[in-house]
């Protein structure tokens, strides 16, 4: 396959495209943050890795990875990717890159997002919200959110909580919409922690919460009350939803394996299929 190169339009900085399967081209990491990192107590810094090198076990400078589709599959929506890790490490390359991979093959231009982490659930937060910003900012319209595990209960939280300001604004960008247009929150963590596993209270679920695709398994502890509880509080807001849960997965797959990690994608191939049309249509009244 012939290595093509392609301009990218990004934080003004010079992007390295690469080709991968489907003909699609990501990017080098680019810092959300152009001033200081609000919140931040350390230094900007390069993420530390652990010895696997598949999981970064410290950010302090957030960044985004772009990964974008082939030009004729190229639909004009974009989502950014929140890899789990119980927000104290990332599971980079399996819930970040190979998840950006698959959504490109769909047509959509993924931004996985290394927030920060250890123990920084609020700075997170700002994290994910300053990366919708920017990702309207190059000039999609309609941005959604994927998560897996923490990552998932990091979707959720800016799905439902995108009404609160976070942060001060440091440019333009600040002034865009952060609410996610759509969320997927693969087995979710951290959702179900009200008292007897009921909805977390940092969680104000209601009506204009972003419309919502959850996977869950029943021999997961995370995400089986997580998924029941996440699909009870949506429906009595009479927020949209769709959620599937079977009997075995696990927890921390990804896309991995023949069971669970295959299942989830294709349907949720078939979700993002609707949702990218409602979207469209609403864009079009």
């Amino acid at each position: 396959m012939k290595l093509q190169l392609r301009t990218i339009i990004s934080l003004a900085t010079a992007l390295v495209a690469t080709t991968m399967s489907g003909q699609q081209y990501k990017s080098t990491p680019t810092e959300i943050w152009p001033k200081t990192v609000p919140g931040e107590t350390h230094a900007k810094a390069a993420p530390k890795l652990t010895n696997d090198a598949e999981h970064w076990a410290e950010v302090t400078n957030p960044t985004l990875e772009r990964y974008d589709p082939a030009p004729e599959k190229r639909n004009g929506q974009a989502v950014v990717v929140c890899p789990g890790g119980a927000y104290v490490i990332l599971a980079y390359v399996k819930e970040g890159q190979e998840i950006a991979e698959w959504l490109a093959g769909q047509g959509y231009t993924a931004f996985v997002l290394a927030y920060r982490i250890p123990g920084k659930r609020d700075g997170a937060l700002q994290d994910l919200y300053r990366s919708i910003r920017l990702v309207r900012s190059y000039g999609f319209e309609k941005v959604g959110c994927i998560g897996f595990s923490a990552g998932a209960s990091l979707c959720c939280r800016a799905s439902t909580r995108w009404k609160e300001p976070t942060y001060e604004a440091q440019d333009e960008a600040d002034a865009l919409n952060q609410r996610p247009d759509f969320a997927m929150l693969i087995y979710p963590a951290y959702l179900a922690e009200g008292e007897n596993r009921t909805l977390s209270p940092e969680l104000p679920v209601a009506k204009d919460s972003s419309p919502m695709f959850v996977w869950g398994t029943q021999d997961d502890v995370h995400s089986a009350p997580c998924t029941a509880t996440i699909l009870d509080a949506m429906q009595r807001a009479g927020a949209p939803i769709e959620a599937h849960f079977q009997m075995k997965g696990g927890h921390g797959y990804g896309m991995r394996g023949d069971g669970a990690g295959k299942i989830w994608p294709r349907l949720a191939e078939e979700w993002l299929k609707e949702i990218k049309e409602e979207l469209k249509a609403g864009t079009e009244k």
